[in-house]
Formats: C-alpha cells, structure tokens, sequence
C-alpha cells in the first residue's frame, strides 16, 4: 500500500478516534497527533495507541476537556439555554451526580439539532465499539 493511502486510512481512524482518545487522556491524544506529524505512518501501530487510550481508566478532567472541545461545534449555534444545560449536566457528572452517557446523550441531542457531518462518525458519541481499519 502506498504511503498516501496508508496516511489517509490513518486519518480516517484518527478522526473516528480523536475525541474518545482525548476524554481518556490528553497525554495519549497529543502523543498521536505529534505520531501523525511522521513522514512514514503505520494502521496497526496507530491502532494499538488508539487500543492503548481505550484501556485506560475514566478520567473525568480528560473527559470534561474532550466535550468542551466537542462543545466548540455548537457555540455558535446553541441557545444561552442549550449552552446552559451541557454545562449544568457536564459540572453533575464532575460532581459524581451522573455519568458520561448523560453528557454524551446531551451532546447527541445538540448534534440532531444543528449536524456535524465530522462529529457524527465519533466514536465517542457514537458509541461504537472498538473498530480497527484492517
């Protein structure tokens, strides 16, 4: 396979992956974007970094940080109430007061409303299983 390909297969599983590797680890997600830097790439060394991230345990200001980036799509678009709302829900689960499929569900009600072809193949709001592009 040529390296033109390979880098956009690679692309590809990295823009499926980005977010759900930043809300596990911001030290993970910064890692393979420098990764993505390199002349020559490799699927199956990018997929076991991606593996790697998804082993790691819930890391709650990972995750805060990953939806306020997902948040950055929607800003200019969402109600003063709508922005409210992910806020209140996103401080809930810093507090313990609810989980990461709350937010997530709340996210994915934003993204029904104002879609984002980008953010509708993440995984993190997908929920999808684990996919490696062999």
């Amino acid at each position: 396979m040529r390296q033109k390909d390979i880098r956009r297969e690679c692309e590809e599983l990295w823009a499926k992956n980005k977010y759900y590797v930043l809300s596990k680890s911001q030290k993970a997600y910064l890692e393979i974007r420098e990764y993505l830097k390199e002349k020559e790439l490799d699927v199956l060394y990018l997929n076991e970094k991606i593996q790697e991230a998804r082993d790691m345990k819930e890391s709650k200001k990972d995750f805060r940080n990953a939806i306020l980036h997902i948040w950055g799509y929607f800003k200019k678009k969402a109600s003063t109430i709508e922005k409210q709302a992910l806020f209140n829900i996103l401080n809930e689960y810093m507090e313990g007061k609810n989980n990461q499929d709350v937010v997530i569900e709340y996210i994915n009600t934003l993204l029904k409303r104002y879609p984002n072809e980008y953010l509708e193949k993440s995984i993190l709001l997908t929920g999808e299983k684990y996919e490696t592009m062999a």
